[in-house]
């Protein structure tokens, strides 16, 4: 079996509320919506988000940000640092911008309304 990656689905308490994050700060488009379920575009893969269920909903404290293993990245074809000063004008939490040895990307990490981890990613040289 070959296997091909898809979409992926994060578990959110306001979707309209990441929607529009992403929407507004990627410009990725809207594929699907519905109350509970919204699905973008983001290029390669599909990013779905889904509301937690009311059980789990009531269980989550007032602006409690989640902690989870994953992170999405966003390859940009603009200066990174030019992107990072826009995000950050927007009250958009932002790391500082890192690269490896030998790796021909500038990364920085930010976080959406939600505390999920997102990162831009441009290739060294883009201006």
């Amino acid at each position: 079996m070959k296997a091909t990656f898809d979409t992926i689905i994060l578990y959110v308490k306001n979707v309209e509320l990441l929607k529009n994050f992403y929407v507004e700060n990627f410009r990725l488009e809207v594929m699907e919506e519905d109350t509970v379920w919204v699905l973008l575009n983001a290029g390669a893969i599909q990013i779905g988000l889904h509301t937690i269920s009311d059980s789990y909903l009531e269980k989550i404290e007032e602006g409690h940000l989640f902690d989870n293993n994953t992170k999405l990245v966003f390859e940009i074809d603009v200066d990174i640092e030019s992107a990072r000063n826009e995000f950050v004008s927007r009250n958009i939490q932002m790391r500082a911008i890192k690269t490896f040895d030998n790796y021909d990307f500038w990364l920085c990490d930010g976080t959406d309304p939600e505390g999920n981890v997102f990162q831009l990613k441009s290739k060294k040289g883009n201006s």
